[in-house]
């Protein structure tokens, strides 16, 4: 075989071991080393120490200290550090029941608040596992008290609970701009509008939906709701604080007084005084939050040093370029381009999640914006629109597993699945309102910064 029919081959073995359940960050790593060995591989071998005379092992040992040096990814460990701490501060169920019973006279008030809950929550965490898992402990059982359909109520958690990856701050977004060399501040200013109409056409949804089949979700017995001067203070003192925190971290980067990395730092901080405030914060908790958060920064780096090494080598055998030449080959119509790059992406969120397709594919289509013409902000929030989709199309969606996971028997995963099929519509639904209006994307950006000039 050449070497480009090398790396497709490369491409599909790997696909292959996904879906057989190996872990991904490794079998990054393992193939990115195996293939680079034959890549690179100059013969010659006299001695055993010979044998490990091949640039792979730089290669390997250079991706890993990129990683680790990389300014851009420092802001991940902050974020994560911010979203366990607010995860273990007790303020998530206050903030839930509250704006319950402010929602109380909406159809499907405990759907809608459990939406908003997972838009505020993800925002502060970014992390979807943790929102989808504090979700179903506190959301699911309330609507299964209130008679919700479960598939609708599993539906309505793990769709909110991908909203931390679009709304900023956001994790993905800080990965994005370090790998296409974009400014952070610039994407997270494009992310505001998409992130806020995605999580209102939820809203919109549910309650049409419940207003056309009540069956689906009962209006809850309210005899015991309390005056609506309770209802106004709990609203204050859990919605108001996380609120504030939000938007001093997210101001401060759009604002330009701080970089991304200082304002996760800002936001950790805050997170360690709500926590106190709420007088939630002990010992045991904050040795998790730290735990935690080192065990899923040292899988993060993991996973992109596997994904670089792996891309890096799939690059060197001519995938790349192979995949290019046939994409500018097609003489496509800048609409057709993106048409094309977003069905691929959705194809590839079946079996990959989103750290996978960001790191190894969308550079193939990075370099192809130029030649068709495409702002990459606005192209880079079509994808990052698009990623909502990893967590919900099956057979990997991780945002499924993570529920059924917590609910175990309560609920099939079948169910679960059709309860998240009209959210990827309205991903989709929002994909194409972008592209028809890309002032949704591009106004806020070139309002603080300018316009954008490549």
């Amino acid at each position: 075989m050449s070497n480009p029919e090398v790396a497709l081959f490369m491409l599909g073995l790997f696909i292959v071991l996904v879906l057989l359940g190996f872990p991904i960050a490794f079998t990054l790593l393992a193939m990115g080393v195996g293939f680079g060995y034959y890549a690179y591989y100059q013969g010659g071998a006299e001695t055993f120490a010979d044998i490990f005379n091949n640039n792979i092992f730089y290669l390997l040992n250079q991706n890993t200290y990129s990683v680790m040096e990389n300014p851009t990814l420092v802001a991940i460990p902050l974020f994560l550090f911010m979203g366990y701490v607010v995860e273990r501060a007790n303020i998530i169920d206050k903030l839930f029941f509250s704006l319950y019973m402010a929602a109380r006279n909406l159809p499907g008030s405990l759907a809608v608040a459990a939406l908003l809950t997972c838009a505020i929550f993800s925002t502060a965490s970014g992390i979807v596992g943790a929102v989808v898992t504090l979700m179903g402990l506190l959301a699911f059982p309330a609507m299964a008290n209130a008679n919700y359909n479960k598939s609708f109520a599993s539906g309505v958690i793990c769709a909110g609970g991908t909203l931390g990856i679009l709304i900023p701050p956001s994790i993905m977004l800080i990965v994005y701009a370090a790998i296409a060399d974009l400014s952070p501040l610039r994407l997270y200013a494009a992310a505001v509008f998409p992130g806020l109409l995605l999580a209102g056409l939820y809203i919109v949804y549910v309650i049409a939906r419940v207003w056309i089949t009540p069956s689906l979700a009962p209006k809850p017995d309210l005899k015991d709701v309390p005056p609506p001067r309770e209802i106004y203070r709990d609203l204050l003192v859990s919605f108001v604080p996380l609120t504030v925190l939000i938007g001093l971290v997210l101001g401060s980067i759009l604002g330009g007084l701080a970089t991304p990395a200082e304002a996760a730092a800002m936001g950790a901080l805050g997170g360690l005084v709500l926590a106190m405030l709420y007088r939630s914060l002990t010992w045991q908790k904050l040795k998790e939050s730290v735990f935690l958060t080192a065990k899923a920064t040292a899988m993060v780096c993991w996973l992109f040093v596997g994904s670089w090494t792996f891309a890096s080598v799939f690059s060197y055998l001519g995938g790349h370029d192979l995949i290019s030449d046939w994409v500018v080959g097609m003489d496509l119509a800048p609409w057709q381009f993106l048409v094309l790059a977003q069905i691929i992406i959705f194809l590839l969120g079946w079996p990959l999640e989103w750290s996978e397709i960001l790191i190894i594919f969308v550079p193939i289509f990075l370099p192809m914006l130029d030649t068709f013409g495409v702002n990459p902000y606005f192209f880079a929030m079509l994808v990052a629109l698009n990623l909502q989709t990893s967590f919900l199309t099956p057979p990997m969606a991780m945002s499924a597993y993570y529920l059924k996971g917590v609910l175990k028997n309560q609920i099939e995963l079948m169910e679960i699945f059709k309860g998240i099929m009209p959210y990827l519509s309205i991903v989709i639904l929002t994909m194409v309102l972008l592209y028809q209006f890309k002032g949704i994307a591009l106004w806020l950006p070139d309002y603080l910064f300018g316009v954008y000039v490549p």
